[in-house]
């Protein structure tokens, strides 16, 4: 997971697919679909046109970057793009305003077709880079349809293909399957044989339920109540990191810096995940040792976060691209805990008392308890997050492929972390304030995370042997 700039870019012609006029003609004149959007889908799309209002443009734009060997047949990768893109009914499903409502509408699959164009050559590198964070900053955006751009760098040798969605439409999990998908379509093609081009499970059909469940609950909801407990500790607010950051508060929104560290090696996160393996794993050894850290840099009794947990509970979802993530607030009173692994009791007991409450939208819940949680940034709360990306097919071929998971930076006034176990090892990525109090701040804490999971690994080693 990288930004854009990270991701190796080289020199060459750029082609580009996107819908097709005539789709996007097509899309202007369909009623309403009776399917609901997401919360977290509404949610989002409010946030950016608030922000908006208040006169600040911030790309949210998730994305993917690989390499396809050799030279490229651009007639067979336009139909993998489009038999890809069909798969999948998100992408052809869109919202528009009715008064203050959101109402989608979903084009049909046999209306979709992809609209290619050659860009030109780029012989520079920091001039092509800037030109598809542009390109993708005004087309993959929650406020336009539709809201996707794929792109491709022709070369002789190899092309490196691009693809930035809103999140509205995907998360993590769905941008690290893609580029083993079209791979295999892409190489199906050059081959000559069928392939399965049926729909997957649809994010739309997913949402309309998730969001009929939800409805389901009122303000008097054991979870609402809980959440309601959560946020008065929090002061009332939703948590940011718990570290001086340096912020303004009378002042603007600040841009964002990213950060982006390996933590540990292979032999040394395997380590590490067998000694927190008793407590659950991985996810808890490394909030136990971020609670750790940021009291000891900060001082905090006791340390609030929202940890991400997908909600594809049902494996008819598992090859669906949509954005399946609820939050489940956790707070762990780590100046009770003497060492390590009082402090993965700690998180243990959190996660498993709260990991249900991730099953209700935060959005449905802040509707509930009534709070005017007017966006001002395009992160509600601060997150730790961890995923085991190995269990991705092909994740074993991202090193050759060049293989990233894209995220934009832009701006905000909370700390999100990603870290991400690969098979290279453990993988940390970072968005927050760029200020120079929260630099440091941050600086400070990645080494101290990095030198105890180090730590903890050598000691499981050293005592295992």
């Amino acid at each position: 997971m990288t930004e854009i700039q990270r991701c190796e870019i080289r020199p060459g012609r750029v082609v580009e697919w996107t819908l097709h006029p005539s789709s996007v003609e097509a899309a202007m004149s369909l009623p309403d679909d009776s399917r609901p959007p997401a919360y977290v889908q509404e949610s989002h799309v409010r946030t950016a046109r608030s922000v908006r209002q208040d006169g600040l443009f911030v790309p949210t734009w998730l994305g993917t970057a690989f390499d396809i060997p050799g030279k490229v047949d651009l007639d067979v990768l336009h139909v993998a793009l489009q038999t890809w893109t069909l798969r999948h009914e998100t992408l052809r499903s869109g919202f528009r305003w009715t008064g203050d409502d959101m109402r989608r509408f979903t084009l049909g699959a046999d209306d979709v077709m992809l609209q290619r164009q050659d860009v030109g050559d780029f012989p520079d590198t920091a001039t092509l880079t800037q030109y598809l964070q542009d390109r993708f900053d005004v087309v993959a955006n929650a406020l336009v349809w539709p809201n996707f751009l794929f792109a491709a760098v022709v070369r002789d040798d190899c092309t490196s293909v691009h693809m930035a969605f809103d999140h509205s439409n995907v998360d993590a999990y769905s941008i690290q399957r893609i580029p083993s998908e079209l791979h295999d379509l892409y190489s199906a093609g050059l081959e000559g044989r069928s392939v399965d081009a049926t729909p997957v499970a649809s994010y739309v059909d997913f949402s309309a339920a998730e969001r009929t469940e939800a409805d389901r609950i009122d303000d008097t909801h054991a979870i609402v109540s809980r959440w309601r407990e959560f946020i008065a500790r929090c002061d009332g607010k939703l948590p940011n990191f718990p570290v001086d950051l340096g912020l303004d508060p009378e002042g603007p929104l600040p841009v964002q810096k990213f950060m982006h560290e390996m933590l540990a090696d292979d032999t040394e996160a395997a380590a590490f995940e067998a000694y927190c393996r008793p407590y659950g794993g991985s996810l808890v050894g490394i909030l136990a040792t971020i609670a750790l850290i940021v009291h000891e840099i900060g001082g905090q009794q006791v340390y609030r976060t929202v940890v991400p947990f997908h909600t594809r509970a049902k494996s008819q979802w598992s090859d669906s691209v949509g954005w399946y993530v609820g939050g489940a607030p956790i707070e762990i009173p780590v100046a009770q805990a003497p060492d390590f692994d009082s402090a993965l009791a700690m998180v243990r007991a959190a996660l498993r008392e709260n990991r249900q409450m991730s099953r209700i939208p935060i959005a449905r819940m802040l509707r509930l308890l009534g709070s005017d949680f007017r966006p001002t940034s395009p992160d509600l709360y601060s997150i730790v997050s961890f995923a085991d990306a190995r269990v991705i097919p092909g994740s074993e071929l991202w090193q050759d492929q060049k293989a990233y998971g894209l995220i934009r930076v832009s701006y905000g006034d909370q700390v999100c972390m990603w870290t991400t176990r690969l098979h290279e090892g453990l993988q940390f990525a970072s968005r927050y304030p760029d200020t120079d109090v929260a630099h440091r701040n941050m600086l400070l804490c990645v080494e101290r995370l990095r030198e105890r999971i180090v730590a903890v690994a050598r000691e499981h080693s050293a005592v295992r042997v």
